[in-house]
This record gives C-alpha cells, structure tokens and sequence, in this order.
C-alpha cells in the first residue's frame, strides 16, 4: 500500500475522532453541565478509564476490526449495510429486514445530523483556545468561526484526494503534537496509567452509578467520528483506514486523554480546559492554530462521510437523482455533492450562531453518535448471520456485549433531551421523513410509468404492423429510456397522439460502469429490435463514473452498418420523458406527504446538461402523474 494512500487517510477520515481530545474531559467536568462530574481523583481514573475501553470497543472492535468487513462493493457506512439489507436479508424473513431497513434509514439520518453538529463544535473548540491564551479575544471566537467554516465548504470542489494531501501532513503533525503533550503530562504523574485497568471503569460504573452514568453522555464525545470513519471506507478503503488507525490515531488520543487526566490530578482546577494547559504558555497560541486546522479537517471526515451517504441513498432510491461529481480516477467512492454541500454548510452557520460555544453544542452532539453507532452495531450483526452464516453463539458472544454499551450510551445521552439532544433527533426526523416518503412515493411514481409505458418489444412489434397508418417525417428522433424493458413516454405519446414518428429512432440507455473509463470500443451496444427494416434500434451505452455521459459522442460511434448510414445526428431531435406529478386523491399517502414527494422532485439534476445534450434541439414531452 502506497504511502501517500495511508496520508490522504489521515487527512480525510481520522479528523473529526481525532480532535475529540480537544473537548472530551473539558466537558465532563464541566460545572455548568446539568449533571456535573465532580473533580475528585476517583472521578477522573474512572472517566479516563471509560474513555479508553469506550474507544477500544466502540471504535476499534466494532467499526475497525468489525463494521469495516462489511462492504458494498468497496463502499462503506450504514447505508452500503442497507444495501446489503436489501440484498441478503430477504433471502431469511422480507419484513424482518424490511423492520431493519428503515431503521438504518434513521440511523442515516441521524448521521446527516451529525455532519452539521461536528464541524460546528470541532472548529469551535479549537477557536475558543483564543480565549485561553488572551480572555479578550473571546468576542471574536464566533466570528472567526464562521469565516473558517464558509473557506471549508467552498475547498470542497478541488475533490477529497486533493484536500487529503493537503490535510493529511498536517494531521500527522497534529497527531505527534497531542501524543507528545499527553507523553509529558503522564511523565509528570505516571499513576494515572493505572486507568489502563478496566477495574477503575467499572468499578466507577457500579461504584459511582449515580455520577457515571450521567458522565457517559460526554465520555462518547471521545468516539465521535466513528460512523463518519465507515462512511469514508469507500475514499480509501478498509486497509488504509485500519493501519492509519492502529499506528498512529488510536496511540496518540488515548495517550492525551491519559496526560490530561494527569494534568487534573495535579490540580483540579486545570478541568476547565485540560487540552490546552497540557503545554506551557509559550506553546499555547501555536496549538491552538494547529488545533483549528485539525478541527477544520475534523469537520471534512463527516462531510465526505455525507457525500457517501447521500450518494448511496440516491442509488438506493430514498433521494432523488443528484449531480454528482467524481474527483478521483483510481477511488470510485471520491466525490463532490454540490446540493449536500452547501445544505451542510448553510446548516452549519445557523448552529454556530444559534448555539455560540462548543459547551452547548455539546449537549446535541452524543444523541445523533450514540444513535447512529447502535444502529450500525445491530445490522452489522444481523448481516453477520444472513450474509455470512455466523453461528447465533458466536454473534451472540459479540453483539450482545457491544450493544449493552452503546445502549447505556443511549440512556445516557437520552437524560440531555432538554438540553439540546433534541437537537439531532428532530434533523434526524427530517431527513427520515424526507427519505421515506420519496422512496415510497417513488415507487408509486414508478409502477405507474412503467404501465403507461408498456413493453418496448411489443410496442416496436405493434408499429410494425401498423406501419400504414402512421407518418414517418425526415430525420433522426433519440428518445432516452431507463432500459430496454419499457417504451419511452416520449416515442410513445407521439406515436399514439401525433400519429407520426421520425424515419429514423434511436431508443438510448446509459449504464455507469463502476470502473473510472470504458475503452471506446466497448462503449455501446446496438440491438435492432428484431425489425432493423423499419429504422428503430436500441442504443446501450456504457460510461466510467469519471465520465462525463456525452449521448450524442456515443452516438457518433454507431456502427453505419448498423443503420444503413441513415442516422442523420447533426441534426437529430433528443426526446426526454418527463412527468408532471399532481397530489390526487388516490389513497397512496398522506396528503402532507404527496405535497413533500413533489416538492423534493424539484432538487432532481437536469437531464439535458447531465447528458449532455443540445438544448436547442432537445424536446421534453410530459405525462401526468397522480400520486
């Protein structure tokens, strides 16, 4: 594995988990919390001690030796598991997977969530550490924030290869920094390695319940960037992110959680900002630069992650079909979403300015984490056993002690409700909504098209014979179809309206091939129909994601053999299909939701540009739809 794969890594994937130090002990014992952590020696072995076994069995267990294995085509997160789903789940109970299916749909959700949470703390915590080094400068923490943030999202068209060979240096230097602070800090008092034991996390789980239960809803900030890490497996792969984790990440947090919890021990009242106290005065305006640089990398780890997930769901079917732009010619999963983009970055700024401080936010943040690490938890299992064939005492020896953790998380996080939990549940709601009810009403949309659109092979065979009755006019018609199954709309309604069809129609399919280029020579297929004697063939054409879908440069590659040399494409007519979609009275759904499928419709990419197509000489010929 090449070097600079393993950089792009930390650059890219590592950022949002590993700046959680930053924040983590800082708001466990936070005196403003609602439920406040004591300052006391045996508080901090036992949280320091909870940090550690909550990362190594959440982050490296489950996600890294576990959830990584389970792929979809190299692509990674919740939605590649509900895709997996879909496909193996039926084969041992249809609604049962159909149950767990929807519940990965929230989980995505709830990820959404998370994408616009973490970058608003992680660049927030790291621009309060002004106010460490000089009180006054706390006005301007707000401020420098949000310029920070709006330079974030307008980098993202360069492409995450580009951004990760930018970032991942300076991870690498941000990872040796905190690693060596936390060597210091432990050097000064080497007994906090005694935490290392799981004795001290749990005996101040059953010892202290009352104040560690309460203390969990922080201690998962430490894990935070987990589900952001599977999502990006398709970036960069499983080998990449497990070495890049094992090596260097994985050592460098837990060794400053351990020198931070020492820092405490030496004094109590250094828990206001332990990060940052970790260095010497003359150390600190430099950390915290380097520490708004990780943060502003941190929040790319889960804006990625976002792409991923919105990208998967609009192949899935739960998001309409959005432009997206490939930015990498060796990773499929490298891409650009422009819509999620700016939505992200929107959704980030009101946050900033709602909620001010990264303490506030922090309340919010472990609702949507805990909630999406469960959900990941409990299908990976059940993928375990109806993909794989693992025996029930073996996933029951795994899943049951993972899921007990993460959900005592979940109780946990669940006692901040009123205090900003609300938060990410409501953005998951949204996105569940949004996300269930185009799936529902696309299907809807679907079965309804494909009626009206008949069979192709007997609509060619029934032009066939009625050849008498129906004008041919000059010129070459390309109609664009889903496939070869069904009759286009289009060809369709001028055929049985208009009464006439062109001397030549080209009926075109376009298939992307999960590789970045296809050779031009297996770049289409032509297949006659069965009456290559009346001037209609069917075009397949194949692209590579890097690609862009050029329909008339394919058509230029036709055999003239094929067509007698009769296609005329300087000057042929393209023909899109499209529906106009009215809310009806049919009993399909709610009328709210008929309302909300139409209105999501409208964020569907343009057919025209997305081909490539001559606007002048394209016509769009509607049907209506009631839903």
């Amino acid at each position: 594995m090449r070097l600079a794969v393993v950089v792009a890594t930390l650059g890219i994937v590592f950022g949002d988990i590993g700046t959680s130090p930053i924040y983590t002990i800082q708001t466990v014992f936070n005196p403003r919390d609602p439920h406040p952590v004591p300052v006391s020696a045996t508080n901090v072995y036992g949280v320091v001690s909870l940090i550690f076994w909550s990362v190594t069995i959440i982050v490296t267990i489950s996600y890294v030796l576990l959830a990584l294995r389970a792929d979809n085509d190299g692509q990674g997160g919740i939605m590649a598991l509900i895709t997996l789903l879909r496909r193996w789940g039926g084969q041992r109970g249809r609604r049962e997977a159909a149950a767990l299916a929807a519940l990965g749909i929230f989980g995505a959700s709830l990820f959404f969530g998370d994408s616009m949470i973490t970058p608003a703390i992680s660049v927030l915590s790291a621009v309060e550490g002004l106010e460490v080094v000089e009180p006054e400068l706390k006005e301007l923490i707000v401020p420098i924030t949000a310029v920070i943030i709006v330079a974030l999202f307008f980098v993202q068209r360069r492409g995450t290869a580009a951004v990760g060979r930018v970032f991942g240096p300076v991870m690498i230097v941000w990872f040796l920094t905190i690693g060596g602070c936390g060597v210091a800090g432990i050097a000064a008092h080497p007994e906090i390695l005694k935490a290392l034991s799981p004795t001290y996390a749990l005996g101040f789980l059953v010892g202290h319940f009352h104040i560690a239960f309460f203390a969990l809803a922080a201690v998962v900030l430490a894990v935070t960037g987990a589900e952001a890490l599977y999502a990006d497996m398709g970036h960069f792969g499983r080998r990449a992110i497990t070495r890049a984790w094992l090596i260097l990440v994985f050592p460098a947090c837990i060794l400053s959680y351990f020198g931070q919890g020492a820092l405490i021990l030496d004094d109590p009242s250094n828990s206001k900002s332990p990060f940052f106290l970790l260095v010497p005065g003359w150390g600190r305006l430099p950390l915290v630069l380097l520490a708004t640089a990780a943060t502003v990398i941190a929040s790319q780890a889960v804006i990625t992650g976002a792409y991923s997930v919105a990208s998967q769901a609009a192949r899935l079917g739960y998001l309409p079909r959005l432009r997206i732009a490939h930015t990498s010619e060796s990773q499929i999963g490298q891409i650009y979403v422009p819509w999620i983009n700016w939505l992200l970055m929107v959704s980030v700024l009101t946050l900033v300015f709602a909620f001010r401080s990264s303490a506030a936010l922090a309340y919010a943040f472990g609702m949507a984490v805990t909630g999406t690490i469960t959900i990941t938890t409990l299908l990976f299992f059940y993928i375990a056993r109806a993909r794989w064939g693992t025996p029930l005492w073996l996933i029951g020896l795994g899943a049951v002690p993972l899921l007990l953790v993460d959900f005592l998380f979940v109780a946990a996080n669940l006692t901040k409700l009123v205090h900003g939990a609300w938060l990410p549940l409501l953005i998951g709601l949204t996105a569940f909504t949004v996300m269930t009810t185009w799936q529902r009403g696309r299907e809807i949309v679907s079965a309804e098209r494909e009626r009206r659109e008949g069979s192709l092979r007997e609509f060619v065979d029934r032009l066939h014979a009625e050849q008498p009755s129906i004008r041919r006019v000059p010129g070459t018609a390309v109609f664009l179809n889903r496939g070869k199954r069904t009759a286009p709309l289009a060809m369709r309604a001028n055929v049985e309206h208009n009464k006439v069809r062109h001397q030549q129609v080209v009926i075109m399919s376009i298939e992307t091939e999960p590789v970045p280029r296809v050779p031009l020579e297996e770049r289409i297929t032509v297949d006659s129909l069965g009456h290559a004697e009346d001037g209609i063939i069917h075009v397949s054409a194949r692209f590579g994601y890097m690609e862009h879908s050029d329909v008339p440069g394919a058509l230029a590659l036709v055999n003239p053999v094929d067509t007698e040399g009769r296609l005329q494409l300087d000057e042929a007519s393209y023909f899109l299909s499209t529906i106009e979609l009215r809310a009806g009275d049919a009993p399909t759904m709610a009328l709210w939701r008929k309302r909300l499928f139409i209105a999501t419709s409208y964020l569907t990419a343009d057919a025209a540009e997305h081909f490539g197509l001559p606007r002048e000489r394209t016509v769009i010929m509607g049907s209506n739809i009631e839903l």
